[in-house]
């Protein structure tokens, strides 16, 4: 009796590491064919930047270049403005950043720490803010800009960036109920004032936080093409991502071994900032997520 239950037992164990080995297995192959799908395009983007034209279609896409051919890079260097337009991106990303963490810690700290009248109905603001899309409110605030007379300026985009949303504030949300609000009391019964707790006590406590969503608020402005393109018209105020665009119909740079130049050329800042501070990303959530 006990060897067949020994026995019915072993069955079952067998049976379930069979299960979990054939999930591990789906589960690698889920992960390769991610992987494939997000790396391959970049593989064969810098893949045809060092290509010359006729190798271009006569070669496989895959295939790698013979030999490092920077010609296409200087060709790019040489007919656009590319280090105007690094220069233009760095602006908008610094002060775009600075400017909303600052506003976004505000906001979360005044929703955070203190009940007033309507405060739910904050929220449900910027609760409608982040569902309803973008291009439906394009027409009013491109009027607003032009209004006030920022279009084709850098102030436009930086204006626009600027703003918080829901996502930050909940973030930071998650954040400051960890700091205990004796800390506060403690900071007033010194004599500090509100703005003062806040500078001094709560803004240096919420760096990993501030740091997670000022790395992705980063790498949002640099991607983004929609916003520059639309406000800042100008030549001398194009960005990365528009100096990409004006790439693609000036003939000049518009063949494939050169617009595969220039996107190596934009992505290269944004790879960096990733690469670099990838590690901030993860744990800033991760902090953010756990409550004690």
């Amino acid at each position: 009796m006990e060897a067949n239950i020994e026995i019915k037992k072993e069955t079952t164990i067998n049976i379930t590491r069979r299960s979990g080995s054939g999930g591990g297995v789906l589960k690698i192959l889920l992960f390769i064919f991610i992987a494939a799908i997000v790396i391959l395009p970049i593989l064969i983007t810098v893949f045809a930047s060092f290509k010359s034209l006729p190798q271009i279609g006569s070669e496989s896409a895959l295939k790698p270049p013979t030999s490092l051919n920077f010609e296409n890079y200087k060709e790019v260097l040489k007919s656009t403005n590319v280090f105007v337009a690094f220069k233009n991106s760095t602006i908008l990303v610094v002060a775009s950043v600075v400017i909303n963490s600052l506003l976004s810690t505000m906001v979360a700290y005044c929703l955070t720490r203190f009940d007033f009248k309507l405060k739910k109905a904050y929220f449900a603001i910027f609760l409608v803010g982040l569902i309803i899309p973008g291009i439906v409110t394009e027409i009013s605030r491109f009027g607003l800009m032009t209004n006030i007379g920022v279009y084709d300026t850098l102030l436009a985009p930086i204006l626009i960036y600027a703003g918080a949303d829901l996502m930050q504030i909940y973030i930071y949300n998650q954040f400051l109920q960890q700091i205990p609000v004796s800390v506060d009391e403690s900071a007033m019964m010194d004599g500090a004032s509100y703005f003062t707790i806040y500078w001094r006590i709560i803004f240096p406590m919420v760096i990993p936080a501030t740091a997670t969503l000022g790395i992705l608020k980063a790498v949002d402005v640099l991607n983004d093409m929609y916003i520059p393109f639309l406000y800042m018209p100008g030549e001398e105020h194009r960005t990365l991502s528009t100096l990409l665009f004006n790439c693609i119909t000036d003939p000049r740079t518009s063949s494939i071994p050169k617009l595969s130049a220039a996107a190596v050329i934009v992505m290269i800042p944004t790879l960096v900032i990733y690469f670099i501070f990838q590690k901030y990303i993860f744990s800033g959530i991760a902090a953010g997520a756990v409550k004690e």
